[in-house]
């Protein structure tokens, strides 16, 4: 059924994953600069590369994340009312690769930090997974996530398709316990307020995809 739930939705919220203690350890190691809201370049390290293989053992994410599939990106951010933003109603359309490739199936290269992004075949993006785990507890005053139930379906949307589907959709606010992870498809329609609590909403947002590329292309990091 939980298969089916995230096949049919494209989110599925997974309670503890992680102990109290292990968020506050794996805060500690993912913390990046003090003038920073987040961190990309995590794979990098192994404590991160030994979280990513944890992840793809437990008993229900493995339900969700194909077998076979790598981690290819990790992400930390830290939302608070110091660190604070909201993020409009969008899909994550790019993926870390190695080098440019010329291709006319590839699109919207761009460059961040010194390393290349590209907005690859939908038929690759539909097989990408992430897991979000949650440091903090996270509720309706943190900025929590919103997605569009369904909407990882639709294809690659325009900004203006995105906000009318928004508009005709139902909304779910993904709040979470401390250790909780959020599975969802890249594909899916999600937003973000600003944090109008006092607490952080510290997130590990990985990415999980298939180990080959298409059309010469070579994740950044696969591990």
């Amino acid at each position: 059924m939980n298969a089916e739930f995230f096949d049919a939705n494209g989110y599925f919220s997974v309670p503890q994953v992680l102990s109290v203690p292990e968020c506050a350890a794996i805060a500690t190691l993912a913390q990046p600069g003090a003038d920073s809201v987040g961190n990309r370049c995590l794979l990098s390290s192994a404590w991160c590369v030994a979280l990513a293989d944890r992840l793809r053992r437990h008993a229900l994410l493995s339900t969700l994340v194909p077998a076979g599939h790598v981690a290819v990106q990790c992400t930390y951010f830290e939302k608070s009312i110091a660190r604070n933003w909201l993020v409009p109603i969008h899909q994550d359309l790019s993926i870390p690769v190695a080098e440019r490739v010329d291709e006319s199936g590839l699109q919207g290269w761009s460059q961040k930090g010194g390393e290349w992004f590209v907005q690859p075949p939908v038929s690759v993006l539909e097989q990408l997974v992430a897991v979000r785990l949650h440091l903090d507890v996270c509720t309706a005053d943190d900025g929590p996530l919103k997605v569009v139930p369904g909407s990882h379906v639709l294809g690659c949307l325009s900004p203006e398709a995105a906000i009318r589907a928004r508009s005709a959709g139902v909304e779910v606010s993904c709040q979470s316990d401390l250790g909780g992870a959020l599975v969802m498809r890249p594909m899916l329609l999600h937003a973000s307020s600003k944090s109008v609590g006092s607490g952080k909403r510290r997130v590990l947002h990985f990415v999980f995809g298939p180990p080959q590329l298409p059309h010469g292309l070579r994740w950044q990091t696969a591990v």
